[in-house]
């Protein structure tokens, strides 16, 4: 039986460069948040039934996700509803992969997997975590938000600790990708044992 890792982390912290570091060391790692985006392309079932539901939020075949997100920001009701159209797609394509995996171990990356409470379905938690300083400095040099901005995003998220708290393994990433690599290593064989 494949052992499943669910990889998640907070904003800024470097999640995505720990899958690439990992699918680097030849671990298949699966991204849910593409996955979530491949399910309501045009001409599959979820964007036909989003559709159905919201035809203001399909606009010339292609879901309009900003149309999408006033909405859910409106009726936060809508949130739920269209969860019940697209998790349980998601989850089958997610089976789907896994079963074709010949590894011993795979990963599947997640932003919001705590919140969620889907980590709950894998063997092990890999929470990558950072510093509120490191996470402002990444965030305003990679996105080129302001201060306010910054502190936005960061009050929006759930706090680090409650990640870490729920965790197999955290990796810290305040330092550089040859750290981070390092880390990764050191982790790695524990967690897919």
């Amino acid at each position: 039986m494949v052992k499943t890792i669910g990889l998640t982390g907070g904003i800024a912290c470097g999640k995505s460069t720990v899958a690439a570091i990992l699918r680097e060391r030849g671990v298949p790692v699966l991204d849910l948040d593409q996955v979530a985006r491949q399910i309501v392309e045009p001409g599959e079932p979820a964007l036909a039934e989003i559709a159905a539901h919201w035809p203001e939020v399909v606009v010339d075949g292609r879901l309009d996700r900003r149309a999408l997100g006033a909405k859910i920001v409106q009726d936060p009701t809508v949130k739920k509803e269209l969860e019940s159209i697209t998790h349980p797609r998601i989850w089958e394509r997610m089976e789907h992969w896994i079963e074709a995996q010949t590894a011993p171990a795979v990963v599947i990356e997640a932003a919001l997997m705590v919140e969620t409470g889907s980590y709950l379905r894998y063997d092990r938690l890999i929470v990558v975590s950072a510093s509120p300083d490191v996470q402002r400095r990444r965030l305003a040099t990679r996105e080129g938000y302001d201060d306010t901005t910054v502190e936005r995003w960061l009050a929006a998220q759930l706090p680090l600790a409650e990640k870490e708290r729920v965790a197999t393994v955290v990796i810290r990433n305040d330092g550089d990708r040859a750290l981070l690599e390092a880390e990764v290593g050191r982790i790695w064989p524990r967690v897919a044992e």
